[in-house]
This record gives structure tokens, sequence and C-alpha cells, in this order.
């Protein structure tokens, strides 16, 4: 009996996964259809989505990095200074690499000045090390407002399609001569929807991120400051 069941459940297996295989493949091919569909557009829109994902996935990076604490890195610069070896702190700044440390550096490379030159020139370092970082994020931003546009034009030109179909076929009109103009217009209309979605939602996490550095910057900025203006 157990032979037998084998005998009978084996086939049945076989074809359900041979089906779902064959389903799997009709929807991916499917998909593929329904994009060419849309012609150039979807062409323009392919462009702009991998455009979006590598600025995201440089710029959280680049971020991730930037934004990385270092164990132990203003402590030693407040013992450096202290103990008045400016030269190890200076070494100490490069060696870590970072904006932080690089804005640093120019403080104390401005030890013995005003300490308002010294903050001057912490936050044009700041402001450099930013803009750095923010390189990139207008034209995320313009991907994300510019694709749904994008989209919107392919749909309007599908129904100029479809409208051109419909005057031209006259009383002899059917709905495939319709079929493909609307097909293009709600294809373009998804594919821009779609990109500019993932663009506006990369663009507001990386916008957060630099906000969040922002704020860490001017806390290390007064934390070296106070360390200045401690009495000897």
């Amino acid at each position: 009996m157990l032979l037998l069941d084998d005998t009978l459940i084996t086939p049945a297996v076989s074809d359900t996964v041979a089906s779902a295989a064959e389903k799997t493949a009709e929807a991916s091919q499917s998909y593929w259809d329904l994009a060419v569909q849309g012609g150039w557009i979807m062409i323009v829109l392919a462009v702009l989505s991998v455009l979006a994902i590598y600025i995201f996935i440089d710029k959280y990076l680049a971020m991730r990095k930037a934004s990385k604490n270092q164990d132990g890195f203003m402590q030693n610069i407040k013992n450096y200074i202290k103990e008045g070896k400016i030269d190890q702190a200076i070494d100490n700044c490069r060696s870590n690499n970072s904006p932080i440390s690089r804005m640093i550096e120019k403080g104390i490379q401005r030890i013995g000045r005003p300490l308002n030159d010294v903050n001057t020139a912490i936050e044009n370092v700041g402001k450099q090390e930013i803009a750095k970082l923010e390189k990139g994020l207008a034209l995320l931003a313009t991907i994300a407002g510019g694709a749904p546009m994008i989209g919107f034009f392919g749909t309007v030109t599908g129904m100029v399609q479809s409208f051109s179909s419909m005057a031209a076929a006259g009383n002899a009109l059917e709905i495939t001569d319709l079929a493909g103009g609307i097909e293009t217009a709600l294809v373009t209309t998804v594919g821009g929807l779609f990109v500019g979605i993932i663009a506006y939602f990369a663009y507001n996490i990386l916008v957060a991120k630099v906000n969040n550095l922002v704020n860490d910057l001017e806390s290390k900025t007064t934390e070296f400051m106070d360390v200045l203006n401690e009495p000897v």
C-alpha cells in the first residue's frame, strides 16, 4: 500500500511543481511584455530608477561611515590638548579620517587665535563636509518629483494613441483598437509612480541621516570649544 501511495503521490507533486513553475514563468514574461508595451518612456524610467538606487546606496554608505562613532576620539583629543601635545592631537585626527576629525583638526590648528576665529574655522570645514554628503540629493529629489510626471506624459501619449485609433476605425471600431494605447497609458503611469515612490523614500531617509550627522557635528564642535574655554 505504501509503495502504491508513493507512486500516486509522486506524480501529483511533480505536476504541482511543474504547474507552479510554469505560472511563475508566465508571470515574469507578462511583466516584461507590459514593460515593453510602455515604449521608450519605460526605458527613461528604468534609467532613472537605476540612478536613484545608485545615489541612495552610495550616499547611505558614505553617511554611515561619516556618522560612525569613534570610541574615545574626543577624550583623546581633550587629553592631548590639556597636556599640550598638539602634534599628537593632529595626528590622531588624521588617522581617524572622518568629517568630525577633520573639523577638530582645523580647530586644533587654530589654537592660540581668538575663540571666534577657531569656531568659524571649524564651522567652515563642517559646511564643506555636509556639502559633500548632500551632493546628489538634489538629483534624487528631482527623480522623485519628475518620474511620476514622465509617467503621466506616457499616460497622455497612450490616450492620444487610443483616440487616434478610434478616429481611424470609425464605425468599425473594436476594443482591440483601443487596448494598445490604454495599456501604454496605464503601464507608464504605474512605472512613473513606482520610480517616484522609491526615490521619494530614499531621499527622505538620506535627509534624515544628514540632519542627524549635522547634530552630531554641532555637538562635537561644542564639546571641543568647551575644552578650549576651560581655565588652564
